[in-house]
């Protein structure tokens, strides 16, 4: 059942914060109100569809205007990633999508990880830290100016829905395409083809948005857990494309809750705790506080 529902939400919601028809049709951006507030997933705010704005987008906005705290921006974060955790990653994330239909392509040698895995998951918090966070505080011009780094110079979803659709829908943006918009076209085809061959390597490698929302992974209302039940077989390893030890870390910061491992037990030993369940760490604790 969740293997049929998962990709139809994650269609419904790419379309629904992506809807803006008229952008597509004119190569115009939507600039109006929604514009205003924050997707959860990884969208584009110059995606000629988006009619809403991408986290981490907004938070270098902020940190390139040589502002130094975002309330709004922290606080969207901090209530998706308390309550859904990377949920949103597999359900609510555009280029999640994306790369779930490229993996779906049939080539020979498909794999799970890239070589050297273990290590190069800590790469995507690295790029949060330098290119969300410290180049845009820190790297200013002489005006106290800086640059969205990350939407810049790496980020192969903001290629794919803003700068291929807005580049071939003008004719003066075509002139003014230089190297780095070569660069960004070489990163997203890198990309492409490694999601053919590996699962999400955006995700596991170099999403920063997920490097925030895998920190809340263990604390998080929406959780699973092992019941005492579980004979470690490990079917749940071998059915997680995430390559997650589920029975010894179910809440891995890696984790995006596509729900494979649940399917795959043969004892039914894996469960999901719901939204404000009492047995959620966070809802327990609030609860406790209330009663108190």
């Amino acid at each position: 059942m969740v293997r049929k529902l998962r990709p139809l939400v994650q269609i419904g919601f790419t379309a629904v914060t992506n809807g803006y028809v008229f952008g597509f049709l004119t190569g115009k951006i939507y600039t109006g109100p929604l514009k205003t507030a924050c997707v959860p997933g990884l969208n584009c705010y110059s995606c000629p569809g988006a009619l809403g704005s991408c986290p981490i987008g907004a938070l270098q906005a902020v940190l390139t205007g040589g502002s130094r705290f975002s309330f709004y921006v922290v606080g969207f974060l901090l209530l998706f990633g308390s309550i859904f955790g990377r949920f949103i990653c597999g359900w609510l994330c555009p280029f999640g999508l994306v790369q779930d239909l490229l993996h779906k392509i049939p080539v020979p040698g498909k794999r799970k990880n890239l070589p050297g895995h273990r290590p190069l998951v800590w790469l995507k918090y690295g790029i949060l830290a330098v290119f969300v966070v410290l180049l845009p505080m820190f790297a200013v011009d002489g005006f106290g100016q800086s640059k969205p780094w990350f939407c810049q110079y790496i980020c192969p979803s903001g290629t794919l829905m803003a700068g291929i659709p807005l580049v071939a829908s003008s004719e003066a943006l075509q002139a003014a395409a230089g190297a780095l918009f070569n660069w960004k076209v070489g990163l997203l085809i890198v990309t492409v083809l490694l999601a053919v061959w590996i699962y999400r390597p955006f995700c596991k490698y170099v999403c920063p948005l997920g490097a925030v929302y895998s920190f809340f992974n263990s604390i998080a209302c929406y959780r699973y857990r092992v019941e005492d039940t579980c004979i470690r077989c490990g079917r749940c390893q071998e059915a997680c494309q995430m390559d997650i030890r589920v029975w010894e870390k179910p809440n891995s910061p890696e984790c995006i809750r596509c729900g494979a491992c649940i399917q795959a037990c043969p004892v039914h030993a894996l469960k999901r705790d719901p939204l404000f369940s009492p047995k959620a760490p966070v809802c327990s604790n609030v609860k406790k506080k209330e009663e108190g």
